[in-house]
């Protein structure tokens, strides 16, 4: 009785472009609220830490050791850990534990600590010479960072951001455990829970070539910057 009304709930063939469509539509935005949301907190939290360690635009160790030490745990934790242990907060940020609000909140401090830490490793491979030769130049902080170490490590932070946008779209799809909706919760609500394989096999096709894709953009964008900078930089 049970494995009839299964096979009767299951989507047909048909009506998958209706059901996954929309589902991805979600992923899509759920995933492009929380990059702008951890592109414009990462980038300059990533430049503080990094000109806070020794040898720093603003050197501060003590400040620099309490900031990585945060970061560290914001990327150690797994993401469904992280999910349920800040839930009290979420709800208290969204009003709701469910939906792609509350996805949003938890993805962003993955993101965050994760692209922070990708910033700061890429304003390293920054040439010390650069930065001496722009405080030469009597720029201040803020122009070194922006005009030299930033745009130095372009290519390097395009190449990180496009490795934090593939884990964002794998941490929507756990978020679908709480309704944030997206390709995660069509498979686990189709494909897990009423077991489905037609379900779940179509959103795992769907999740490869979304990453592929995206990994294809990044890479081009990672090619096309690199030879620019190089360029001006032997000039």
């Amino acid at each position: 009785m049970t494995e009839t009304l299964l096979a009767n709930s299951k989507v047909p063939v048909g009506e998958l472009p209706a059901l996954l469509f929309p589902a991805l539509v979600d992923t899509l935005i759920m995933v492009g609220i929380v990059m702008a949301i951890v592109v414009l907190v990462g980038v300059p939290l990533g430049a503080v830490v990094h000109n806070l360690a020794p040898g720093g635009l603003f050197e501060n160790p003590g400040l620099h050791t309490v900031l990585s030490w945060i970061i560290s745990v914001g990327r150690s934790l797994p993401f469904l850990i992280l999910m349920a242990s800040i839930m009290p907060f979420t709800r208290f940020i969204t009003g709701t534990n469910i939906g792609i609000a509350a996805a949003v909140v938890p993805m962003s401090l993955a993101g965050i600590a994760f692209f922070t830490r990708i910033v700061e490793n890429s304003l390293r491979s920054v040439p010390p010479s650069a930065v001496q030769v722009a405080r030469a130049s009597g720029g201040s902080s803020l122009q070194i960072i922006r005009t030299v170490q930033l745009n130095e490590a372009v290519p390097s932070i395009i190449g990180g951001l496009t490795i934090n946008v593939i884990a964002m779209i794998e941490y929507s799809a756990i978020a679908g455990t709480i309704g944030a909706g997206g390709i995660g919760y069509v498979a686990v609500t189709y494909g897990y829970q009423r077991f489905d394989q037609g379900v779940m096999l179509a959103t795992i096709v769907i999740l490869v070539i979304t990453v592929a894709v995206i990994q294809l953009i990044g890479d081009a964008l990672v090619r096309f910057t690199t030879p620019h900078r190089r360029l001006a930089h032997a000039v």
